[in-house]
């Protein structure tokens, strides 16, 4: 992986979709500067799964399926799908991070991240840090 991968996680997601969340202004800076470099970036099913339905609760869920469709389309989002073992290996950190409640997604992102060796979450949520991963931006 390069310097510059990042791993994108819900937040940054809503933060660049919606402008009314608490993370737009720093979500916004960071997908411009990941378009500037024009790099890959990576996420999961899972994290969309839970991006458009939180999408579709906030705002609509006609304006959720239309972000569904550019995210789907990007060039430079990799979507990653967890293998089984990925997700049983998530049950792993689901266990050790029960006292923070850390989403089972956010330990199946954790799984990937490892295993692709990505080190940077685009993301505004301190589990992340919490289990060895660098915020970004």
């Amino acid at each position: 992986m390069t310097e510059f991968t990042v791993f994108i996680d819900t937040g940054a997601f809503l933060g660049r979709c919606l402008r009314s969340d608490q993370h737009h202004s720093d979500a916004a800076r960071g997908w411009k500067a990941l378009e500037k470099a024009g790099r890959e970036c990576y996420t999961s099913n899972f994290v969309l799964d839970e991006t458009f339905t939180l999408l579709g609760r906030r705002a609509s869920y006609t304006f959720a399926a239309e972000r569904a469709r550019s995210f789907y389309s990007s060039k430079l989002l990799i979507i990653g799908r967890p293998a089984p073992e990925d997700e049983i290996a998530a049950i792993g950190y689901f266990e050790k991070y029960a006292d923070q409640r850390v989403s089972f997604t956010d330990c199946v992102s954790f799984v990937l991240m490892r295993k692709l060796g990505i080190e940077r979450a685009f993301s505004f949520d301190y589990h992340f840090a919490a289990a060895g991963f660098t915020l970004w931006p």
